[in-house]
């Protein structure tokens, strides 16, 4: 008798021979590949479906793009690279590509290994057979209307039931509440292109996620593979926070959030708890800087209060430090610079001695908010400003390459030289702040959007500051202008009209205004909490 065969391919399409043989569906035989193969060659689920339909990777990559040529969409950029990525498990689909795997393989996200719901809220499964030559249809598309699918199915769906082997029995009876139909319907819109209006009903469904997830904090088992995947997956969304337009980033953010609040509905052992913990925390003090960026500070506010919530069961003193240092920068654009101050303080308190990210970038926000009341006349805050950069530049020496590399989660030396432009700028060293911002324009990537625009409207300032009124006005419409709509968010639109105003108060009305204020009328991702934009400064 000849020896097993050994290679991974070998086994899978002797397991599907012998199920087509036997009738059994694609579904199951890549069930039987990936519990075979698995703990052999570390076969991922996405690949034993593929492994299941006898196809290559480039029969997948095709069946992907001839689904977005049959939708109407730009030909994706999915290839067998980065599919392969996928089915190692080095790289995790997004929710558009995860969305059209799910279709060519007739099952939803969880039989293909993700936590994920899909984020078009419907199920993929099919009773129509796949042929034994691997030719796999989608199902047929639901009718779209104004570019959202019509007559949403609104479920409420069954926590996942498991048999005596663990697996999932129904992979769709997930708990789906209204929060999630609105988010998969706003992004819906987002990835067809549609204007999108951040409504009542859309904040509401946002604060309603994050009231959902400060219940169960206080309340399943997850693998630490799961875990591993949700790290990497909220780490990266870090690298993509400034180059993705707001509202956009705010969907993709929160869908993960929900699912890791399903996970947390259950008491975890204390050190998985604990992980699951720290990547509610992370995602929930993402979703506060974002919707800083969307101008609604007091839901800024309530989802960094979540955050503080999951950070204190973690233990972790260095990450509650960091969600503090990073809900300082609330008050700093929206309230007042002596709350900034004393949350800056309170982070580097929570920091201690060892070198961190808020050890860092605490002293920093703390001479950014001394800058300020500078500004409004406090005579000792000057100095203070000063020492606190001379102390955060010093920490900032000592971090790792690993702290320095990340906007969001870390502090990159373009952050600590835009804070320290920031400071200078508010203290009234217009030639000094204008210099140190001019370098950091040049560290700051395209991507970089809404800090590098900040940049340019802090130069803006210092030329006012310098007497000259209409390069100001000049340099902050052309920050504004130079900026996607969808990427003109609440933060920048009112750091440039704060410009605007304070040219009035120091020069009145002047010609180079009058267009200032026009340019400030055009669209822009608008927020209930603003006011009404047509509003001269």
């Amino acid at each position: 008798m000849s020896d097993p065969p050994r290679k991974e391919t070998d086994i899978a399409r002797r397991i599907r021979a012998h199920g087509l043989a036997r009738g059994h569906s694609p579904v199951e035989i890549a069930r039987e590949i990936h519990d075979q193969c698995g703990p052999l060659f570390g076969t991922s689920a996405v690949k034993a479906h593929r492994l299941a339909h006898g196809v290559a990777l480039s029969d997948i990559v095709a069946q992907v793009r001839a689904l977005f040529e049959l939708d109407g969409k730009p030909e994706p950029k999915l290839g067998e690279t980065l599919l392969s990525a996928y089915e190692s498990g080095y790289k995790r689909p997004g929710p558009e590509y995860l969305h059209y795997l799910c279709a060519v393989y007739r099952v939803e996200p969880v039989q293909l290994g993700f936590a994920n719901l899909c984020v078009c809220g419907r199920p993929h499964a099919a009773p129509v057979a796949v042929s034994g030559g691997g030719d796999v249809r989608a199902p047929e598309p639901e009718p779209l209307v104004g570019n959202v699918v019509a007559r949403p199915e609104r479920r409420r769906w069954l926590p996942v039931g498991r048999g005596e082997s663990g697996r999932a029995e129904n992979p769709a009876s997930i708990d789906v509440g209204e929060e999630d139909i609105v988010l998969r319907r706003t992004l819906l819109q987002l990835l067809a292109g549609a204007g999108v209006a951040v409504d009542g009903q859309f904040l509401g469904a946002v604060d309603g996620l994050r009231r959902k997830m400060d219940d169960t904090l206080v309340n399943a088992t997850v693998s630490p593979t799961m875990l591993d995947q949700w790290e990497e997956t909220t780490l990266g969304y870090g690298q993509i926070y400034q180059a993705t337009p707001s509202l956009r980033m705010l969907c993709d953010v929160l869908l993960d959030f929900s699912e890791v609040r399903r996970m947390c509905d259950m008491r975890q052992p204390v050190e998985l708890q604990e992980r699951l913990c720290g990547i509610a925390a992370r995602l929930s003090a993402l979703s506060g800087l974002i919707m800083i960026n969307l101008g609604d500070h007091r839901l800024a506010r309530s989802f960094f209060r979540t955050a503080r919530t999951a950070a204190d069961e973690t233990g972790d003193r260095k990450l509650r430090a960091w969600v503090t240092v990073r809900e300082a920068l609330v008050p700093m654009y929206y309230g007042d610079p002596r709350e900034a101050l004393h949350l800056a303080r309170k982070a580097q308190d929570l920091a201690g001695r060892d070198p961190s990210v808020a050890a860092a970038m605490g002293p920093a926000v703390e001479a950014r908010a001394l800058g300020m009341l500078a500004l409004r006349g406090r005579g000792d805050a000057g100095p203070g400003a000063r020492r606190a950069l001379a102390r955060g530049r010093s920490v900032f020496e000592r971090l790792t390459n690993e702290d320095t590399n990340d906007l969001v989660f870390g502090f990159t030396d373009r952050q600590m030289t835009f804070y320290e432009g920031d400071t200078f700028t508010n203290l009234g060293d217009h030639k000094q702040g204008d210099e140190v911002l001019s370098r950091a324009l040049t560290l700051y990537a395209p991507s970089d959007r809404v800090d590098l625009t900040l940049v340019k409207l802090d130069r803006a300032l210092c030329k006012l500051n310098a007497g000259n009124a209409d390069g100001a006005l000049v340099t902050a419409q052309d920050a504004i202008l130079d900026l996607p709509p969808e990427h003109r968010s609440d933060i920048l639109m009112h750091r440039a009209r704060q410009i605007g105003a304070e040219v009035k108060v120091r020069h009145g009305k002047m010609p180079a205004l009058d267009a200032f204020n026009e340019a400030m009328t055009g669209p822009w991702v608008k927020s209930p909490a603003t006011s009404d934009p047509s509003t001269e400064v």
